[in-house]
């Protein structure tokens, strides 16, 4: 847009591009090659750099394909997480990344909207409903939650992946929330 004000994606400062080191001025330019921008998380977490980078291998490593949990299956806990905490962020950064993975928008959008109402498949809608309990009510969770999720045909490592996705996007959401992070217009775009 014509004479649009630069729009503030933090309450925090968020440092120069080039005044960041050297490595992550790398994943900004990989970012820009890779989705054509950079994404304003990794701006805003460069407030403090050294934990951006423990951060992001995190993210990685929880987002690698399994045999029974797919990226897209990933990217759908992720929504739920953030649907149940409200987080503006993640909502638009992954409901954008869920629409990319699956291939649909429509079913994406209502998976991030209301997973209930999208017409998952019963292993996918557990796995949702566990992600949404470890959020809202985790200390109701319980040994037969990881028995109905392996009933599903999840593996044992695959149910601590959902635990840990699921845990890494409560944090995420609160950092986002906490720090007034704003999603990058060109999510609302992407993979309609």
């Amino acid at each position: 847009m014509t004479g649009q004000i630069e729009e503030q994606i933090s309450w925090f400062p968020v440092p120069a591009e080039d005044q960041l080191p050297e490595n992550l001025q790398g994943l900004f330019k990989k970012a820009r090659e890779k989705v054509g921008f950079v994404p304003n998380v990794f701006r805003v977490y460069s407030f403090r750099p050294e934990r951006l980078s423990a951060w992001l291998m995190h993210y990685k490593q929880l987002h690698e394909p399994t045999e029974n949990l797919n990226a897209a299956e990933r990217e759908m806990i992720a929504v739920a997480v953030s649907m149940a905490n409200g987080c503006l962020y993640c909502l638009v950064a992954h409901g954008a990344a869920l629409r990319q993975t699956l291939g649909d928008p429509i079913q994406a959008d209502r998976i991030t909207l209301d997973y209930k109402r999208a017409g998952l498949d019963a292993k996918m809608e557990a796995v949702l409903d566990f992600a949404t309990l470890l959020t809202e009510t985790p200390v109701n969770a319980s040994p037969e939650d990881i028995a109905h999720l392996q009933s599903l045909g999840l593996t044992l490592e695959e149910v601590w992946d959902v635990i840990e996705i699921a845990a890494m996007y409560n944090f995420t959401n609160r950092m986002a929330s906490a720090t007034g992070m704003i999603p990058n217009r060109e999510y609302h775009a992407l993979a309609r």
